[in-house]
Parts: C-alpha cells; sequence; structure tokens
C-alpha cells in the first residue's frame, strides 16, 4: 500500500491530494521496513477485531473530531476526502500498517482516484451503469468510490472497512459532507435520496455473513449478491489475497456481477500486489480478468485497475 510524495498527476490543474510515505509497521509493533519483517507470524499472532456492523447514528460518530476536508476533482465531478489524525483515533503517530490493528483506512491511496477515472470512464463510454444497482466497495476508506457510485443513482451502497473506528470517524463524515454538499459540488449528478448506505466492520473472512444481500447458504440464490464491488489498495499483503477472492465470489451477484480492482502492480515488501491477486484468480478458473487502465507517472510504483467478471 506504497504512497508516494508527490501529487496525482493529471492533464488539468486543480489541485490534487498530496499522498505520504508509506510505512509498514510502528515502531513498536516490527522494524519499520516490511521486507525485514515476518508478516504472517505477526498477523497470526494478533486476532482480528469483531464483524460489526456500524450505524451513522452511533453517538461514538458524533463524538468524532469535526472533519476537515478539501475537495478532488475528476474531470468536473467534485468530492470532498477528509483528513483524521491517526494519533487520535489508533494511538499510532508513523504508522500505515499494524497487522491486526490498522489496515490504512485513514489514508487517501492512490488506487481510489484511479479507481474513480476508471468509472468515470466506462459510465461515459456507456459500459456500465450504477442506477438502481448494488454496490459494495471493500477496504472503503474515505469511501470515495462508494459515493461516486451514489450520485451516480446507486440504490445500495454499502461500505467495508476493517476498523469500526475508520468508519466512525472517517467513513461516515466523510459521505455526509459530500451527500449534504451535492448540488454545489456535481449539478448535473443526482443521488438516489432512498439509497440504501450502510456500513460494515470486520475481517473479510468473517464479514460475510453481516452484509444483508449476501446470501448465507454455500450456493449461490439466485438475486443475492451485489452488482458492483469496488476495491482500491486491497491487494497488498499476499496472506490475505485468498481470503479478499473468497469474499468476492460470496458477495458478488452471479454471472452478471462486475468487480473493479485499483492497486499496485507490486508492493515491495509485503508480497502483494495485482498480478500475484490476479494469479489466484486464474487458479480458481471461475473469473475472468481484463485490464481497464495502467498509470506509470512516475510518482509510484506502476497501478492498474482492473475489471473482473464471472466467466
Amino acid at each position: 500500500m506504497a504512497a508516494s510524495n508527490s501529487e496525482c498527476n493529471s492533464k488539468d490543474n486543480t489541485q490534487k491530494p498530496n499522498f505520504e510515505t508509506f510505512q509498514l509497521f510502528s515502531s513498536s509493533v516490527g522494524s519499520g521496513f516490511g521486507i525485514f519483517d515476518d508478516v504472517s507470524q505477526q498477523v497470526s499472532a494478533i486476532p482480528p477485531p469483531p464483524c460489526v456492523e456500524v450505524l451513522a447514528s452511533d453517538s461514538e460518530v458524533a463524538s468524532c473530531n469535526k472533519l476537515n476536508v478539501e475537495s478532488v476533482d475528476f474531470d468536473g465531478v467534485t468530492l470532498f476526502k477528509g483528513r483524521v489524525n491517526t494519533q487520535q483515533v489508533f494511538g499510532l503517530s508513523n504508522s500505515d500498517l499494524v497487522p491486526g490493528k490498522y489496515e490504512g483506512g485513514l489514508k487517501l491511496w492512490e488506487g481510489s482516484l484511479d479507481l474513480i477515472k476508471a468509472l468515470r470512464s466506462d459510465i461515459k463510454s456507456e459500459l456500465i451503469s450504477f442506477g438502481g444497482k448494488r454496490v459494495l466497495e471493500v477496504g472503503c476508506g474515505h469511501g470515495l468510490p462508494g459515493i461516486y457510485a451514489l450520485l451516480e443513482g446507486a440504490s445500495v451502497v454499502h461500505f467495508q472497512d476493517f476498523n469500526a473506528e475508520v468508519l466512525r470517524c472517517l467513513t461516515i463524515p466523510n459521505i455526509n459532507a459530500n451527500i449534504s454538499s451535492r448540488s454545489q459540488l456535481s449539478p448535473s449528478i443526482s443521488t438516489n435520496d432512498e439509497a440504501e448506505v450502510r456500513y460494515f466492520a470486520g475481517d473479510w473472512g468473517e464479514v460475510d455473513k453481516l452484509l444483508p444481500h449476501v446470501s448465507k447458504d454455500a450456493k449461490h440464490v439466485e438475486g443475492s449478491g451485489y452488482d458492483f464491488i469496488l476495491m482500491a489498495e486491497t491487494v497488498y499483503s499476499i496472506n490475505s489475497l485468498q481470503t479478499l477472492y473468497n469474499l468476492i465470489k460470496k458477495c458478488l451477484i452471479h454471472p452478471h456481477g462486475v468487480v473493479y480492482m485499483a492497486a499496485k502492480k507490486y508492493y515491495f515488501g509485503v508480497g502483494g500486489g495485482t498480478r500475484r491477486f490476479l494469479s489466484v484468480v486464474e487458479k480458481d478458473g471461475v473469473m475472468t480478468s481484463n485490464l481497464v487502465a495502467e498509470i506509470t507517472d512516475g510518482s509510484s510504483n506502476v497501478r492498474e485497475v482492473w475489471k473482473l467478471t464471472f466467466k
């Protein structure tokens, strides 16, 4: 989940958010250099937090500090991104990832912006439409891709993150900031005011049990699942790739569901990346993948956006 100090490049002159240098672990957990740490041993030693649904009306949401926001422009569509202090939420001052405790959800990673641009391009080309569709954003953090789907008329948007704290202190306030300002930001886009928006925290191996549109049976029930699964920077750890893929297969509506995945080609030091994840997909033989975009802007590792569908 590497990030750079440079800004995202684009053809326009709009200001883009800065990305901070990635540090894998805090000094209290590991060496700070992922290549020297035994990631699998650390992950197995720390149990994941419980899976819970976080309610937007939760008193802990209201108790979070006021969100400082800045705007991000995507070819005429403007979204807000909030900024939350990692130290205040998790007590971590210099870390982007602590296995079993914090998975980087308070950062805005480059892949989220790449994903929105790819979605916008496919909508313009009339390849997809979110109107009336069910959407799940996995590893949501700021939730910008899910917010964009909501603004494009999705009837259901569910946001999932590893940490309930991320949902309470960042995702929900960020969504509220975007929805309340949508008329001024993007007057050409109309939100479905009756959309079902819900928030779920927990590990990918268990969180499907909470998701209301996912069949609890071993086999897919016709019509169950999500039309779209959106995920950015979720394939950084080799240890979680199979679990993530299993979640996708459980949650994606069959046979017409679509997954959009934005990530770096390789995550040095933690073993993951788009190609390692796609090898898991190919080995299973159930889904097919297509490259949507490749970003080589010189500011970070090569980034990609892929589309996955059932064969």
